[in-house]
């Protein structure tokens, strides 16, 4: 069983990035999306601190980050990858069936990518994940290479947003028409 002390800070930049672009949507009035905590039950806990050092996951979580963009439900998950080739190791099963659920229920599911390497991001829609997906589970590729990807959904940071995601959104509602 993964413990969360595991794991390191494995995509807390990301997150942190993801958090305050957030926070300046949310003081605009363009989007409200919170992250989603993940249950942990403590194992130990640094007492003069008052830190948990060590903790087991209660149960799998589903996404990152949810909420709604002017009235769209949405939800995302965000992935870091240091290559040009994204392993779907990365990403769950139980990921892409709650994923499928939100988006047959009228939402918007996506993942955003951070290829580090070239300081780019890429929204990943689920449409093109399950793709992918599939393409594993009937025996392709296990991962899928940057020459694969749309090119209108790369993005860098912009107007003082670290992730400005919304553009993509925008492109991904267009293109859903």
């Amino acid at each position: 069983m993964p413990t969360w002390n595991s794991r390191g800070l494995r995509g807390s930049t990301l997150e942190e990035f993801i958090n305050r672009t957030n926070e300046c949507y949310r003081e605009n009035h363009l989007a409200l999306i919170q992250k989603v905590p993940t249950p942990i039950t403590p194992i130990k806990i640094d007492q003069q601190n008052r830190h948990i050092t060590l903790a087991y996951f209660d149960q799998k979580s589903t996404v990152d980050y949810i909420g709604a963009v002017q009235g769209i439900p949405v939800c995302f998950d965000a992935k870091e990858c240091q290559t040009d080739t994204f392993p779907l190791q990365n990403i769950h099963q139980h990921q892409v069936d709650f994923m499928q659920e939100f988006e047959r229920q009228g939402g918007i599911a996506f993942f955003l990518i951070f290829y580090s390497h070239r300081d780019q991001f890429y929204y990943l829609t689920f449409r093109q994940l399950e793709k992918f997906w599939i393409r594993m589970e009937e025996g392709g590729r296990k991962s899928f290479r940057l020459d694969e990807l749309e090119e209108c959904y790369f993005f860098t940071g912009h107007n003082g947003l670290l992730v400005p995601y919304l553009d993509a959104l925008q492109t991904d509602l267009n293109l859903r028409d």
